[in-house]
């Protein structure tokens, strides 16, 4: 991953390949922001008129490349625009420095050092254009060459090499800790993404629950594998009943973080489809060729537990990947199939594309017998919430108000789109099945909440939980956006990391 340093080093005379400094729309133009006092001066004081000359208009994510002034280190100077200034005495907000430091990285894709002079007044602004350059400089082509190389071998989209993060104090206390936070949350968000960008035929199941095994030997973490054997023996059919259609067996990971000063424990489930054909009730052409990030929720919750781990979070945090590959075949389950759940309810399956659902249910009874004080289900659920909320917002469900609050509180702090859904009691009796005990669908209209409906069936009464749909955030089909790539995005990590410290800290109860 892309290296961070902490430097107090002038923006003239450090040597980079490329400065990066700050601009926002102004009243009567573009403004010079702060950090960039040393380029402009360079510049004679001129180079808001400069950037204007070049077309610039401080408008969020714009990139505009330079020549260097005489006087300064580096050969380029990178303007990235940061959205409209904010009012006098008022300090530029966080998400806008992530998305400028994000849009910054990425135009300084495979170059060696980048000076980064944006506004830094303190530990949070130093942590915000870390974290965003980091995120931003994200490679799946150069970090996995075995499933991306060009015809020739050679390496594709290597990202920036080194940020040095100007105007951050290296030998103060809480600049240090600002910056090895975002080290180690962006390092999280990327494995996220490499697994969500993985190709199908490379991760199934098994090599999933193989990669937890791996990073949990590295970072001391407790994990329990049931494969399909112990999955038959414990009774799990809705995981079974999604996988048995694939040579591909299903799994159910879990992974653990304890802390041995932990008051509170944190349970988070994550939707592990690694391949999803839709089964029998196969999706139509078009909406297949993306469906390797069907896994997305399982992805972000295995990352979320490495992460709480490597920041010695004073909370437990355990995580069930429900993992199986939905195809369809002679032993697939058929529409009208009836399941018996780990929690011994019976489910008639009325559409074998809603099988996300069916794994969650599973791992959701599964996790409410260790009595976690809440419970955080992740899945890219259902079309319906991306028809809801767009492709850059998840939507928020769960059976206590103050927890769904909490929540979308903490995702808008940390830059990630959300909004609360509710759960209407009166859309509950469109999953009544006359030969089980629900069904898997309900009604059309409402979907993503019916899906939240089905779901909270599961939970034991009396236990907190909340279910983040994710399906549009989950997969940037367009082009990269701020910090955001295309493809993967690592979706609601940086909520479910924050949620681990304010578990930590008391906040929450």
């Amino acid at each position: 991953m892309t290296s961070l340093t902490l430097s107090t080093s002038s923006a003239a005379t450090l040597r980079a390949d490329a400065v990066v400094v700050g601009v926002a729309k102004g009243a009567k133009g573009p403004v010079v922001a702060p950090g960039a006092e040393a380029v402009d001066q360079a510049f004679g004081g001129k180079l808001a008129s400069v950037l204007e000359t070049l077309g610039a208009t401080g408008a969020e994510g714009e990139v505009t490349k330079l020549p260097a002034a005489s006087g300064l280190k580096a050969p380029v100077v990178l303007a990235v625009g940061l959205g409209d200034a904010p009012a006098k005495g008022d300090g530029y907000d966080s998400e806008a420095l992530r998305r400028a430091a994000g849009a910054a990285a990425r135009a300084l894709s495979g170059s060696k050092k980048g000076a980064f002079a944006l506004p830094v007044e303190d530990p949070a602004d130093a942590a915000a254009v870390a974290e965003g350059a980091l995120l931003g400089a994200y490679s799946y082509k150069a970090n996995h060459n075995n499933a991306a190389k060009s015809g020739n071998g050679k390496k594709n989209g290597a990202p920036l090499a080194e940020v040095a993060l100007l105007g951050a104090k290296p030998r103060d206390k809480e600049f240090k800790a600002a910056a090895e936070r975002a080290i180690a949350l962006a390092a999280e968000v990327n494995r996220a993404r490499d697994l969500i960008n993985t190709p199908s035929n490379l991760l199934n199941p098994a090599s999933f629950a193989a990669a937890v095994l791996e990073a949990a030997k590295e970072h001391g973490l407790k994990t329990e594998v049931l494969d399909e054997k112990a999955l038959k023996k414990g009774g799990y059919g809705g995981i079974l009943g999604v996988g048995q259609g694939s040579e591909a067996p299903p799994r159910l990971v879990r992974v653990g973080y304890t802390h041995p000063e932990a008051e509170k424990t944190l349970a988070l489930v994550g939707k592990g489809i690694t391949y999803d054909s839709g089964g029998i009730s196969l999706k139509p052409a078009g909406h297949n060729e993306t469906m390797k990030c069907d896994m997305s929720g399982a992805a972000a919750v295995f990352a979320t537990v490495v992460a709480a781990a490597k920041l010695g979070l004073r909370v437990n945090v355990t995580g069930w990947l429900a993992l199986a590959e939905n195809m369809p075949s002679g032993s697939a389950t058929r529409p009208g199939d009836v399941l018996t759940m780990y929690s011994g309810k019976t489910v008639e399956v009325l559409n074998t594309d809603a099988e996300g659902r069916l794994v969650l249910a599973d791992a959701l009874t599964r996790a409410c017998e260790e009595r976690p004080d809440a419970i955080v289900d992740v899945a890219t659920l259902t079309g319906a919430m991306v028809l809801a909320l767009g492709n850059r917002t998840f939507g928020i469900m769960a059976n206590d108000e103050a927890f769904r609050t909490s929540l979308h509180e903490i995702a808008e702090e940390v830059g990630e789109q959300s909004w609360p859904m509710p759960l209407p009691s009166d859309l509950r009796k469109s999953i009544d099945s006359p030969v089980a005990d629900l069904a898997n669908m309900g009604e059309r209209m409402g979907g993503g909440l019916v899906a939240g409906i089905f779901l909270k069936e599961f939970v034991e009464e009396g236990t907190t939980w909340a279910h983040l749909d994710i399906a549009g955030p989950a997969f940037n089909e367009s082009g990269p956006f701020g910090y955001t790539p295309k493809g993967g995005t690592g979706s609601a990590v940086r909520t479910l990391v924050r949620l681990a410290e304010r578990t930590a800290a008391g906040d929450l109860g």
